[in-house]
């Protein structure tokens, strides 16, 4: 009796869920549904943070939505990052305020 009573005990040991029992069919996806959420929360809510500074006209976002800038400033910003020489920006500056 004990020589089959091992063997049946071995098995159940190894495969808890020989019998189809296991945690039920439909649990397994509740995990990565969960951290998918958790996921996508805060990606909503770094995007919506985003879209709140440009939109009140913080210092972050594109230029067109940073609130009141005028060309000159631009322009002065421009040439303080070296992103155009000193004869291209009195040239500009010439035409800008010769408009105005």
């Amino acid at each position: 009796m004990l020589s089959a009573l091992v063997p049946a005990t071995a098995t159940v040991v190894a495969h808890p869920y020989w019998n189809g029992g296991g945690p039920g069919f439909g649990w397994w996806f509740i995990f990565p549904l969960l951290w998918f959420l958790l996921f996508a929360t805060v990606v909503f809510l770094v995007a919506r943070g985003a879209r709140r500074r440009w939109q009140s006209g913080g210092a972050y976002g594109p230029p067109w939505a940073r609130g009141n800038q005028t060309a000159i400033s631009v322009l002065g910003e421009r040439y303080a990052r070296g992103e155009i020489d000193e004869a291209e920006y009195r040239a500009r500056l010439e035409v800008l305020t010769r408009q105005q």
